[in-house]
C-alpha cells in the first residue's frame, strides 16, 4: 500500500463468511488477524482481546451459528469493543435481525464504481480518525460501490454516505454505525472485499478508521 495510510488497530478478530481476501491484505498491511471459531467465539475474555472484530461477506448466509454467536458479540461491544460486519443478501439467512438495533436490508445497490459520493457527516470520528476521509478516497474504486445496502433503519444509527447510480434514486444505506453501550457497531455493504485486495489506498483508510473506532476515545486530550 502506497500513501497515507494509519490504522490504530493492531489485534484483528475476523469470523469467515463466503470467503474473501481480507485477512490477507490486513495481516500484509501489518496487523495480527486471527480466524475465529465456535470455540473462540463463545470465549468472552478471548473475544475482550481484540481492537475489532471483522464479519466476512454474507456471514449471515453462510453461517447456521451466527445467532448463537451474536449475543456474545454484542457482549464484546457493550463492553467498549468494535464490531464490522460486510454486506448480507436476503436469501437463505439465519438471522431475519441481524443488527444491533433493526434495519432491513434491501437490494439497493450502486453499480458504477466511480458514481459521486456525498459525505452526509464530515466531522464524524468514524471519518476523521486516524485517517482525514474525503471525496478522493472514492476514487479508483473497482467494479461497483457496493451492494444489498439497507434501505430502513433504526434512528439510533449514523448513515455516513449517500451516493447513487445515474438516473436512480440516492441511497444512504452503505455504511450505518451506531454506538452500542461503550462500543462500535458498523454495517457496511460497501465492496471492501474488492477494493482492498486491489490495493486501493482510500477504501483501506476508510477501512482502517473502522478497525480503529475503539482507539478515538483514547485520544491524548
Amino acid at each position: 500500500l502506497k500513501g497515507d495510510v494509519k490504522v490504530k488497530a493492531k489485534k484483528i478478530g475476523y469470523i469467515p463468511g463466503a470467503g474473501d481476501f481480507i485477512p490477507e491484505f490486513l495481516r500484509e498491511a501489518g496487523l495480527q488477524v486471527d480466524v475465529l471459531g465456535n470455540g473462540d467465539l463463545m470465549d468472552a475474555r478471548k473475544l475482550a482481546g481484540y481492537d475489532a472484530i471483522v464479519a466476512g461477506v454474507r456471514l449471515n448466509n453462510t453461517e447456521k451459528k451466527l445467532g448463537l454467536w451474536m449475543s456474545m458479540l454484542k457482549n464484546y461491544v457493550n463492553d467498549g469493543g468494535t464490531f464490522i460486519m460486510q454486506y448480507n443478501t436476503n436469501q437463505d439467512v439465519t438471522l431475519n435481525d441481524l443488527g444491533f438495533y433493526p434495519f432491513r436490508i434491501a437490494n439497493k445497490r450502486v453499480t458504477e464504481e466511480d458514481a459521486a459520493v456525498k459525505i452526509l457527516i464530515p466531522n464524524h470520528p468514524l471519518l476523521n480518525y486516524p485517517n482525514k476521509i474525503t471525496n478522493q478516497d472514492f476514487k479508483g474504486w473497482v467494479q461497483e460501490r457496493g451492494a444489498y445496502f439497507p434501505d430502513q433503519w433504526d434512528q439510533k444509527y449514523e448513515a455516513l454516505f449517500e451516493m447513487h447510480d445515474t438516473g436512480e434514486e440516492a441511497l444512504q444505506g452503505s455504511t450505518l454505525y451506531a454506538r452500542y453501550g461503550k462500543g462500535n457497531f458498523i454495517y457496511t455493504p460497501l465492496a471492501f472485499f474488492r477494493q482492498l485486495p486491489a490495493g486501493n489506498v482510500g477504501a483501506a483508510r476508510l477501512f482502517f478508521n473502522f478497525l480503529s473506532a475503539s482507539k478515538v476515545n483514547e485520544q491524548a486530550p
